[in-house]
């Protein structure tokens, strides 16, 4: 065959690849959808709290303590971090794939023929140098260096580095994830331990209550002006809300063994100032805009990253049909005998070869490696999508939880206020025959159920708060 007609031939064959591995599938050319709402309900204000650092937006020191301690010593995020190192050491790895492969080589061996064969003949018959017969058995030794290195000429080893350096941005927005959600779980646990200690409080109070109401039916059935089931309800009553106290502290030990898990301590007590947890108010939280959780939320920029990956990683599958080229070349010496190892130019050896390749027949699992990563990139865009969606309705959700229970917490104040009253009008008129111990005991029951029913407002308010800064993607900066 002409050298004419062999270029030609390549070059048909060459245009029927490129023709077949252009063709990209619909599922790869879809585009993802990055349209937000224009604003949060009817906000449109651009301050945004989320970019607050957490040691500035949560101003208790006891948990400022407790998030130091964690982002220093929380096994998951410890594991988590070894996750970076190995996405960038796949960097390292991949940089290398499109440099030459540069290695020594060095070599020893000994071999014997048989006479009566060919190579034996020619043996007999050779001579190393004038006067001297070819050595038997043969010593064979070589030391030299050799490299080898693909042409990256469809960028597909560049597109592949680019693709590992992407997934290792998107481990370290996984990693601020990671930290965003574990300041806002301590918060909350942390709110949630306070809670319990005024609940305690407020039903010990409510103990000492009714013990001076227990007492009194107990006067008052010696004197006559009451009965026995009257001392039985009051004597009920208070073991009911004994118990209580032993739930409530079962409720505190488990809350604080999943701080100090969180923390990386063995159990231990957390310190607290739950003394003033009832008058606490939440801190405002700004939500800004809804295009601001592109940038502050790290599960959504480590979506659009693990997208950006994806596309790159099609590019790699769709090089692979093309030829691919390799120059290999190698230099070194070689001899019988150690004497003439290094003797130049005589023991010298080198060589230098180009390799191309192209797949032609059966490029099957070549076909199925570039479908998947089409269908890996649709997977890539349809979880950026779900994230920023996800993103959008935590906030609209505890924006609308924070309103709600604001105004909740308004009308339960109120109800605790009017039955603190009561408790004091009802054991007046008790005491003086006017009310029933019914009456009394409701009262105090009703009293006490508000009482808890606020502080578990509040407590749901301080962790609105931080479940919408986590929302917008504070606490990880």
């Amino acid at each position: 065959m002409k050298k004419s007609n062999f270029i030609q031939l390549w070059a048909v064959v060459f245009v029927l690849l490129l023709s077949f591995a252009c063709k990209v599938p619909e599922a790869a050319l879809r585009q993802e959808n990055k349209e937000l709402p224009l604003a949060y309900n009817a906000s449109g204000d651009s301050i945004n709290s989320a970019q607050i650092p957490w040691r500035s937006f949560f101003e208790d020191p006891n948990l400022k303590a407790l998030i130091d301690s964690a982002l220093s010593r929380n096994q998951e995020l410890n594991i988590f971090l070894q996750e970076i190192q190995i996405a960038n050491n796949e960097i390292k790895a991949r940089k290398g794939e499109y440099l030459p492969f540069v290695s020594i080589q060095g070599g020893a061996g000994v071999d014997k023929v048989g006479r009566y064969t060919r190579f034996g003949a020619l043996e007999a018959t050779t001579e190393i140098k004038d006067g001297k017969e070819f050595p038997e058995p043969f010593t064979d030794l070589m030391v030299g260096a050799f490299a080898s290195w693909e042409l990256d000429v469809w960028k597909k080893l560049r597109n592949s580095k680019k693709s590992a350096v992407f997934e290792y941005l998107a481990t370290v927005e996984g990693r601020n994830f990671l930290i965003t959600n574990l300041v806002s779980e301590i918060a909350s646990s942390y709110y949630e331990l306070m809670a319990l200690d005024n609940q305690l409080e407020i039903i010990r109070q409510t103990i000492e209550i009714q013990k001076n109401a227990y007492e009194t039916v107990k006067l008052q059935k010696e004197a006559a002006k009451a009965t026995e089931l009257a001392v039985k309800r009051f004597e009920a009553e208070l073991a009911k809300n004994r118990s209580l106290i032993y739930a409530i502290q079962q409720e505190i030990t488990e809350t604080e063994n999943r701080i100090n898990f969180l923390t990386g301590r063995f159990p231990q007590p957390i310190r607290r100032s739950s003394a003033s947890f009832s008058e606490s108010s939440p801190k405002l939280v700004q939500a800004g805009i809804p295009s601001q959780l592109l940038i502050n939320r790290p599960d959504i920029r480590q979506a659009e990253l693990e997208l950006a990956a994806a596309k790159l990683d099609v590019k790699v599958a769709r090089a692979n049909f093309y030829p691919s080229f390799r120059i290999t070349a190698g230099m070194g010496f070689q001899a019988f005998n150690t004497r003439y190892l290094l003797t130049s130019p005589e023991s010298m050896l080198y060589g230098l070869a180009g390799d191309l390749m192209a797949p032609l027949v059966n490029r099957n699992a070549i076909k199925a490696q570039y479908q998947t990563a089409n269908s890996k990139q649709l997977q890539a865009v349809y979880e950026y999508e779900q994230r920023i969606l996800n993103g959008y309705y935590e906030v609209s959700n505890q924006i609308a939880k924070i309103s709600n229970l604001e105004q909740s917490a308004n009308l339960k104040a109120s109800q605790v206020q009017a039955l603190t009253e009561s408790i004091a009008i009802s054991s007046s008129l008790f005491r003086s025959a006017r009310a029933d111990y019914m009456e009394v005991l409701l009262t105090q029951r009703d009293a006490l159920e508000s009482k808890m029913e606020l502080i578990e407002t509040k407590a749901q308010q301080m962790n609105a708060m931080v479940h919408l800064y986590q929302a917008l993607g504070g606490g990880w900066n």
